[in-house]
């Protein structure tokens, strides 16, 4: 079975091409990056058309590349949300007409299913069950994951990401779009020790996150500061030994309270290097092991849409709809309630 996965959440066109024999057979992303650059984030009227303009030949040549045909695919998976809403739209209105015109079956996929399922694209893919920390854009959630459409949130953020948090830092700090993987690249010049952040709700007794007061401390400090290159380093490394702590400490006290010893870290702060040998070392010591995705599918792609698709009908996980060839997108979706939706064209 072949299915065809298409994402466009926000400013990444991802598309890919996924056989449950074979695995993926190829994969392509075009990123906005560039384009929004300019204005210092995401403007969601140009990421829309962005997507208009990529996706079509962005199919071809994927279908090219994997050397196969239209009439090759057995069904389409594409993200439904969340994300931003006239992105959603150019994918989900691209797939239910593939669908219908293909009479194969449409399924919408959440986001953040795609990136909890991710590692699973590597080698060695973690076993069901396992606790994920999902650190992507705007979300910072562990869940207990038994299988595939099984999650139950243990914890999430009470305010900004993880991720808003490197953005939002980042921008304090003078840096450019995007902000987080410029965060990282500098603290890499920083000193340890020079600073000292708080670690939020470190000890709340509980598996939430907060990280829009350590962004605030950031400000402080910096306006404390006579700046230099030396100075944003350092603050940047400081700001970036507090994330990795709250999270690793997160992340270990939901294999202790749920007795588990397999963790999941996908999104795109997964690929920051110092959460990876942190948590790694970390969780080794316990006796647990760390699974994260290959680098190139951490952040937004169509291969995690397009193996989410495929687990899905594989275990028969979808709710049969009408054959008109309608869709929705949702720009908010919790993924613990979340429940897909197939077109049975």
């Amino acid at each position: 079975m072949i299915i065809l996965g298409i994402e466009t959440s926000c400013d990444e066109t991802g598309v890919a091409l996924y056989d449950t024999d074979r695995g993926l057979l190829n994969h392509t992303l075009f990123s906005q990056i560039s384009m929004h650059s300019e204005y210092g984030g995401v403007v969601p009227e140009l990421a829309s058309r962005d997507h208009i303009r990529r996706i079509l030949p962005l199919i071809r040549q994927v279908l090219n590349k994997a050397q196969r045909e239209l009439d090759d695919i057995n069904a389409i998976a594409y993200t439904k949300g969340p994300g931003l809403a006239g992105a959603l739209l150019v994918g989900a209105s691209v797939a239910a007409a593939l669908g219908y015109a293909l009479n194969i079956p449409v399924l919408g996929i959440h986001h953040l299913e795609g990136h909890l399922l991710s590692p699973l694209l590597s080698t060695p893919a973690p076993q069901f069950p396992f606790i994920a920390l999902l650190v992507s854009g705007g979300h910072t959630q562990l869940m207990q994951v038994n299988g595939v459409g099984q999650y139950r949130l243990l914890g999430e953020t009470v305010d900004d990401a993880a991720g808003e948090a490197f953005d939002k830092t980042a921008k304090l700090l003078g840096l450019g779009y995007p902000g987080g993987a410029a965060l990282s690249e500098l603290a890499g010049q920083g000193r340890s020790g020079k600073f000292k952040l708080p670690r939020p709700m470190l000890n709340s007794g509980d598996l939430n996150f907060s990280f829009s007061g350590l962004k605030t401390a950031v400000l402080t400090l910096i306006n404390k500061q006579s700046m230099d290159q030396q100075v944003r380093a350092d603050i940047a490394l400081a700001f970036q030994e507090a994330v990795v702590t709250v999270l690793t400490e997160k992340a270990l006290a939901a294999l202790s309270l749920t007795k588990s010893n397999r963790l999941v870290v996908a999104g795109g702060v997964g690929a920051n290097y110092h959460l990876r040998k942190h948590l790694t070392q970390k969780a080794a010591q316990t006796g647990a092991t760390v699974f994260y995705p290959q680098l190139e599918f951490c952040t937004d792609n169509g291969a995690m849409i397009a193996l989410a698709g495929a687990m899905r009908m594989q275990a028969n996980d979808t709710t049969p709809n009408d054959s008109t060839g309608s869709f929705t997108v949702r720009a908010r979706w919790s993924l613990s309630q979340s429940k897909n939706d197939t077109f049975n064209n």
